[in-house]
């Protein structure tokens, strides 16, 4: 219906003295307090030259549109204000904002908002839909809801039975005491809603038969639909925000979440069973947070829950490795070796004219530090590491099927998920801009073209030659970006190289200059990280923007790809260099590799690169963890509330006299901070994911510190969606999208990874080399000696020798670690047999671990299959058990209609009374109606 011809139907209520003492005690309501608020929209407002009338100053009217269009009121009454001229701007946001409300009334909504009494200030317009549009939008959007059926859910064999119950005792501490989990062994039948099969369902309040989620969910449908032919026949809410003309729009929460007393309601639940540090050992309510604030952030909720149980196995068994390492320490043959005295293994200078000769044996802490990490376990670890990523996701594809069954996500399909997409405003302005740059038309006819309805046309679509520019910025700035990462890491390669050239030239830091430069090395390469983590952040966004998607899932998806690939490049490449890169392009003495005039590369350390590499993951990754959870979720969040708290009470303008009264919900949930989606809690958790599988095999401990960061992090993100963030829209959808797919690419690749940090970074390889081709005995007696090439100090370059060398005794040759010839050979410092043996069985060892860990990975996901036997039989029982019901229904309501139609009409009419029985009933049914009768059915 055409919004000028709905009646009109205006109630100017004076909000300093409300209908009744009892309706401003809902503060989730209307003022007439029967009709919830469903949906706010927000806009600040601005007047030049306003002043009050000649009534009462002070009083703040609100208007109050049943379902129809609302009018100014007009005249010179004693409660009238009168408004200054708007300048041009201003008027023309008021006026779209005025067709785009009518609008929403003629979709059926009632909205209810203030006057704009003060010469600025925000206005916040509360839309109810009443039941008539509820119905038509759950029919249309093909919601599922609960029919009056309920069938108990089988937990298999006796023995599953006892086994479930033993469980539930035990944990019955760690549960959350929430309604949600005091019954799941009852299921209702689930159907997706029509007007016309009233009957199927129980409905016994038609106000609380959609939740709150499923209100604002449906609002937010008509919201993003809804044109306005003021604002260039935009499309939707988000356009609007887009262009200013409002500010927010957000679903209300359901109260106070501290609120004193006893009055519950699901946001204080959640606080109080989830939302707080104290109740770090329980259970999340899952389904609890699922009917709050939908399928998608339940999702993640769920996910994260299953990896942090996960960590708890793959930590007992990393601190068991690193345990064992612990307790092998002193049997460690080669460690023993470096740290006797009597062997006296005299090295080469680590430094050209400053640097002295040295004695091996200075480095038996690191020496017996890296045999912590670098024993015959890690290897074992590594592959049980492996095996644990298979067996997560497999996990997790199971838990995502159970709970799609329980929260009837199994019949969700992709033209469903893809029909509920619109366009957005960007993408709309780019193809309205290309209309009206393209000839033949006028301006008017290229803006009616550009209509909803012409979504498919394929003139309304961008081809590849209109987004060619923001590809190929794309494609230079994503390059530039990861040349900018390496370029910072050979920055720091730098640093160290010429800190441990200055530091040796001085006696009194000589003997700690690893110790210094690796550390300060590891610290500027966190800072980085954290500060290109956030440019990275902001940068894919930007370059998102700039490719156009249509819809905002594509966007994600593609927000997704680019923010994890320009993390993950800053997050890993100090780590990859130190494990594949660092001390392999050092050369040997006498040609050696220089960086600069006068400056080596550097080497890795007596002990190998394996103890460094655990330095500089432990570091990056704790303090990633720390930082980002202490400054970035909580310190950042609350300056930024802090900031608009004191920006609002700074802001000029008329003291506002309701101030001081207790403030509604709407004003409460426009203070918090808007939510701006998952991909900040995921990104996190992946690049963890990563630090966790990728290089476990020098970190075992990795698991441990990820387990203790997760504890708190469910919390953390907990808190702030109950009490920091403005309530999201309920989105539903039946899996975590691209993130799997992301997860599933570590899981392999870090089967790579792991096989290469084994076989070159650390010694597993020539350890077995030697104890089973060159040792005498088969141990490792002398494996350190076998490691050390000789080399003839007098064969060093001119120049680079020792100055004023206080070693004990005159050297001859100096030993340094690699498989070289000795001088005396034919070919001397040429590669030796052994340095091609040991190469050869890297080469040999990473091949069979990584086809024998794929292929166990292979032969555990085809074990566990991807749908739990108990859902896929619990499936295939409920479409059954919907039909018999739906007969069964059908029938009763046959046989309702007839009683009455046989007593008042005979036999005669019996068969075209039924017949018109079947079509009656609709959701505009009246209470007297057939469908209303229907409904009145007990629960099964």
């Amino acid at each position: 219906m055409d919004p000028e011809h709905l009646p009109v139907i205006n109630n100017y209520l004076d909000a300093n003295e409300p209908a009744s003492s009892e309706a401003r005690l809902s503060r989730m309501h209307f003022h007439d307090n029967q009709r919830k608020v469903d949906y706010v929209l927000a806009y600040h407002y601005r007047k030049r030259g306003a002043h009050l009338g000649h009534g009462s100053p002070g009083h703040s009217l609100a208007v109050i549109s049943n379902g129809e269009t609302g009018k100014e009121r007009h005249g010179g009454g004693p409660g009238d204000i009168e408004l200054g001229p708007l300048d041009a701007l201003e008027e023309e946001r008021r006026e779209q904002r005025d067709e785009f409300e009518h609008n929403l009334m003629a979709a059926g909504l009632e909205l209810e908002k203030d006057l704009e009494s003060k010469s600025q200030g925000s206005v916040f317009v509360r839309i109810h839909a009443p039941w008539q549009v509820l119905a038509r939008e759950a029919e249309f959007l093909k919601i599922k809801v609960p029919t009056k059926k309920m069938y108990e859910i089988k937990a298999g064999g006796s023995i599953a039975k006892k086994f479930s119950a033993i469980l539930q005792t035990l944990s019955s501490p760690l549960q959350p005491r929430v309604p949600e989990h005091s019954n799941n062994r009852m299921k209702n039948l689930s159907y997706p809603f029509s007007r016309e099969k009233m009957y199927l369902y129980n409905i016994q309040e038609k106000d609380a038969f959609f939740d709150n989620a499923t209100r604002s969910r449906i609002v937010h449908e008509i919201l993003k639909r809804t044109a306005c032919s003021r604002a260039n026949n935009t499309m939707g809410i988000n356009s609007l925000i887009a262009n200013n003309i409002y500010e927010a729009a957000y679903p209300l929460h359901d109260g106070e979440y501290d609120s004193p007393g006893d009055d519950m309601n699901d946001r204080k639940l959640l606080y109080q069973e989830w939302a707080r540090y104290g109740v770090f050992y329980k259970f999340q309510p899952i389904d609890l947070i699922r009917k709050y604030f939908g399928e998608k952030i339940g999702l993640y909720f769920a996910w994260l829950g299953l990896y942090t149980s996960f960590l708890i196995p793959s930590s007992v068994i990393g601190v068991i490795v690193f345990l064992y390492g612990c307790a092998t320490i002193e049997e460690d043959i080669p460690s023993k070796e470096m740290c006797d005295h009597q062997n006296a293994f005299t090295m080469c200078p680590l430094c050209d004219k400053s640097c002295d000769y040295w004695n091996l044996s200075s480095a038996c802490g690191t020496a017996r530090a890296s045999h912590l990490f670098d024993n015959p376990a890690t290897v074992f670890f590594s592959i049980f590491m492996a095996l644990w990523a298979t067996m997560f996701l497999e996990n997790w594809k199971r838990l995502q099927m159970r709970l799609g069954y329980f929260w009837d996500l199994t019949g969700i399909e992709e033209e469903e998920e893809r029909s509920q997409e619109h366009s957005r405003p960007e993408y709309e302005t780019k193809v309205r801009e290309k209309l009206l740059k393209e000839s033949g038309k006028s301006a008017v006819q290229k803006l009616e073209a550009n209509s909803p309805e012409d979504d498919e046309d394929d003139e309304d679509k961008l081809t590849w030659k209109d987004r060619f520019p923001g590809y190929l910025m794309n494609s230079v700035s994503i390059l530039f970006m990861i040349a900018l990462t390496f370029s910072i890491v050979f920055g720091v390669i730098v640093y160290r190289i010429t800190t441990a050239a200055a530091l040796s030239l001085n006696k009194a830091t000589r003997s700690n200059v690893r110790v210094t430069v690796t550390a300060t090395a590891v610290i500027i390469n966190l800072v980085v990280i954290l500060i290109l983590d956030e440019i990275y952040g902001a940068v894919a966004k930007w370059l998102t923007k700039i490719e156009v998607p249509k819809t905002e899932q594509t966007f994600e998806e593609r927000l997704i790809l680019k923010a994890f690939l320009l993390k993950f490049v800053n997050a890993y490449s100090p780590i990859f260099y130190v494990a594949f890169f660092k001390g392999r392009f050092v050369g040997r003495p006498g040609s050696y590799v220089y960086v600069f005039d006068g400056y080596r590369m550097e080497e890795c350390a007596p002990g190998g690169c394996l103890m460094e590499l655990c330095i500089q993951l432990s570091i990056i990754m704790l303090g990633k963890q720390l930082i980002q959870n202490n400054i970035f979720e909580i310190g950042v969040p609350k300056l930024k509330k802090l900031f608009r708290k004191l920006k609002d009470e700074t802001e000029p303008g008329e003291s506002d006299p309701d101030h001081s009264k207790r403030p509604e919900q709407w004003d409460l949930d426009y203070s918090l901070e808007p939510y701006t989606g998952l991909t900040p809690e995921y990104m996190e958790m992946i690049i963890q994911f990563g630090f966790v599988t990728l290089f476990v095999a020098s970190f075992p401990l990795a698991p441990v510190f990820a387990l203790l960061n997760n504890v708190i992090e469910v919390r953390l993100d907990a808190k702030k969606f109950v009490t920091e963030l403005r309530r999201p829209d309920a989105v539903r959808t039946k899996d975590i999208g691209i993130w799997f797919d992301i997860l599933s690419g570590i899981g392999k690749f870090s089967v790579i990874i792991n096989a290469f940090v084994i076989a070159v970074t650390s010694d597993f390889i020539p350890r077995l080399v030697y104890q089973y081709s060159y040792s005498h005995n088969g141990t490792l007696h002398g494996f350190v000696n076998h490691t050390l090439s000789f080399f003839n100090v007098s064969q060093l370059k001119e120049g680079t020798q020792p100055e004023n060398s206080q070693f004990d005794q005159e050297v001859q040759f100096c030993r340094f670690k690699d498989y070289r010839e000795p001088p005396w050979a034919p070919n001397p410092y040429e590669f030796s047999k052994q340095y091609w043996s040991v190469l050869s069985a890297r080469l040999a060892f990473v091949i069979i671990f990584q086809n024998l860990v794929m292929f166990l990975s292979v032969l555990v996901d085809w074990m566990i299959p991807d749908i739990p036997t108990d859902i896929s039989d619990q499936i295939k029982k409920e479409k059954s058990l919907l039909v018999d019901f739906f007969l069964k229904e059908e029938h009763e309501k046959v046989k309702l209609a007839d009683e009455p139609a046989q007593r008042s009409q005979g036999g005669g009419n019996r068969s075209r009374r039924s017949r018109a029985a079947s079509s009656a009933p609709s959701g505009r049914s009246q209470p007297g109606s057939i469908a209303s009768s229907g409904s009145q059915h007990t629960n099964v």
